[in-house]
């Protein structure tokens, strides 16, 4: 049977100097990314979102906006995982700068598009800042190239 793998990512925007909450991942996907992490069973999508920026960030964060939805399935097994989109720019809380997934920091939109990134974000960055499209489904395999729709 295939699985099914729910997730989220949270892009925090500081309302002074419009830089973004960043994560250097230190575990699985290393590199830079948005915080976010797994959905847990009986729990809403914007919850799973607060609890996980709570418990890597340290903020309190409000108002989420849905931004669209990463989507990959493998070629062969069907199996799935699913990124939700979210941003916010309304948070309050004393940052954790070092948490178990790695280092955060803030960084302005042109460092985030021009820095490697653990999972390919600057084709995902379109979903939080321009409404250019709503999803991005890429169909994988270990031995044959990804192909990629904007949606």
């Amino acid at each position: 049977m295939p699985k099914l793998e729910l997730t989220n990512m949270v892009m925090i925007v500081n309302k002074n100097d419009g830089k973004v909450l960043v994560q250097n991942r230190i575990k699985d996907w290393k590199g830079i990314s948005l915080p976010g992490g797994h959905i847990e069973e009986n729990e809403s999508f914007v919850d799973s979102a607060v609890r996980e920026i709570k418990e890597e960030t340290g903020l309190d964060i409000r108002n989420l906006k849905s931004c669209g939805v990463i989507h990959w399935l493998h070629r062969h097994t069907l199996d799935r995982y699913i990124v939700f989109l979210y941003k916010t720019s309304d948070y309050s809380g004393d940052i954790i700068y070092d948490c178990k997934e790695g280092q955060n920091s803030w960084m302005s939109i042109e460092e985030l598009k021009s820095t490697p990134s653990s999972n390919g974000m600057p084709k995902y960055l379109p979903m939080f800042l321009e409404d250019k499209y709503n999803e991005v489904f890429e169909v994988w395999s270990d031995d044959e190239p990804w192909d990629i729709s904007f949606k």
